[in-house]
Order: C-alpha cells, then sequence, then structure tokens
C-alpha cells in the first residue's frame, strides 16, 4: 500500500530490508526519501518499533548513515505506525524532533483496529501543505499508539512550536481523549508530528490505507474526483517537495 501511493504520486519506489543496510548492499546515500512502514514491520509483534530502532542505534555504520540522511536539507522521512514508534526513537539523530514522545501502550490496554477522524493542523510538515484543517476518516491498527511525553518528549512544547500536525477529532469535529474517538488516549487526541523544519512526519493512523476515494467508508456523491480520495494530497505533497 505505501509503495503504491508513493508510485502513485511520482515517484519510483524500493522496498529495502534492514538486512539490505546491514549487509552493504544497498545505502540510504542514493535516496530522497524514507519511509518506515506500518503494518506487520519488523513482525509486528509488541514493541516492534523499538526492536526496529534498536538495530539502528546499536550498530554504529547504519546509525551513521541514518544520521547522514536526516542531515540532508534535501531529504524528507516519513515514519507510520510501527514506523512512528520506531523513528520517535530515532530523534536524537533526527534534527528538530529532540522534543518527539515515546509511542506506548493503548489506554485501552487492548490492540486496536478501526476507523477514524482526525484533523491536519498547521505546522511546518512537508506531507501536510495546503490540508490544514481538514478534517478526514482514516483507519488506525496498532496496540502501542499513546503518545507519551512522560517517557520522553515534552507535548507541550510541541504545541506551543506548532509541532504537532495530526489529532484525533470526535464526531463534532473537537479533539478528544474520549474513546473510541481517540482509540489510545493520547492527550489533546495526538497522533502526528514533526520536525521544526517540517521534512520528517510520524504519525499512528494509515494514511496508505486509503489514498483511492473507493477505500473510505463513506463517500459523498460528487466530492472526488475519479478515484482519488483525500490522503493522496500528502504524498504528492512529498513529490513536490523533492526538486
Amino acid at each position: 500500500e505505501m509503495a503504491a501511493v508513493f508510485d502513485r504520486a511520482g515517484f519510483e519506489s524500493v522496498d529495502v530490508h534492514m538486512t539490505d543496510l546491514l549487509s552493504g548492499r544497498i545505502a540510504l546515500d542514493g535516496f530522497a526519501g524514507l519511509v518506515a512502514c506500518g503494518g506487520f514491520s519488523y513482525g509486528d509483534v509488541l514493541g516492534a518499533g523499538s526492536g526496529w530502532a534498536k538495530s539502528v542505534l546499536y550498530n554504529g555504520r547504519l546509525k551513521e548513515m541514518f544520521a547522514r540522511f536526516f542531515a540532508r536539507p534535501d531529504t524528507f522521512a516519513l515514519g507510520v505506525c510501527n514506523g512512528c514508534q520506531m523513528m520517535s526513537q530515532l530523534k536524537d539523530i533526527i534534527p528538530g524532533a529532540e522534543d518527539w514522545p515515546a509511542f506506548t501502550r493503548n489506554r485501552s490496554e487492548q490492540f486496536e483496529a478501526r476507523f477514524v477522524t482526525v484533523e491536519i493542523l498547521p505546522s511546518p510538515s512537508i506531507f501536510f501543505s495546503g490540508m490544514e484543517g481538514s478534517r478526514v476518516g482514516i483507519p488506525v491498527a496498532h496496540g502501542e499508539g499513546f503518545a507519551n511525553d512522560s517517557v520522553t518528549g515534552s507535548l507541550a512544547r510541541l504545541r506551543q512550536s506548532g509541532r504537532v500536525s495530526v489529532r484525533f477529532v470526535d464526531n463534532y469535529g473537537r479533539p478528544t481523549g474520549r474513546y473510541p474517538f481517540n482509540p489510545n488516549g493520547s492527550p489533546g487526541g495526538v497522533t502526528g508530528v514533526t520536525t521544526t523544519d517540517g521534512r520528517v512526519t510520524i504519525m499512528m493512523p494509515h494514511p496508505e490505507r486509503v489514498f483511492r476515494s473507493i477505500q473510505l467508508s463513506y463517500r459523498p456523491p460528487g466530492l472526488f474526483k475519479g478515484d482519488e480520495g483525500p490522503w493522496l494530497r500528502m504524498f504528492q505533497n512529498a513529490r513536490a517537495f523533492v526538486k
């Protein structure tokens, strides 16, 4: 799904495994974008993102490679679900990500797979340019999506600096911590954050699963052109960023 939407937006998607990077078969230096996917990445076991992050942080060569990639001003990165959790733990090597929270066990104490509504907030994220104020349906499927700044980071500083880019809202469009509108209990509905310059964004919901309008649970007649859904825009924004 992630490769499909990036291809649709005009990219050439390359499936890179950690074993490719560890063995030296592939390096990140030749890429403009890096996407850490969800949906069974790293086995999709509890704590998958933590194990994934440590495979980078505890390998000197990989850590330097990732740090070099994030430091390049012409690159972008996206982390979704498992990838959100993984990339949040790489924040020490991502410029402008120092206030990102950890993502820990849902307050419901169970895996949540449902369709919810989120609001796109004004932020520097290159992915959400022109999408500010949109309230759009999106699927979630995670057991560890609680944005937990009692472990690390500061949601208050992220809000003050405008680096919260996505939040859960209720059926009235209000930011919420109420279950099930907010499936993981994150304070203020926070479910997506970005860096100071907006090149790196992480989020718990799955936009790649609804980039076609026919994938939405509700599709008002005449609202969409062809099968293009509203979430395709964020990937088109990434393509516009790459010169």
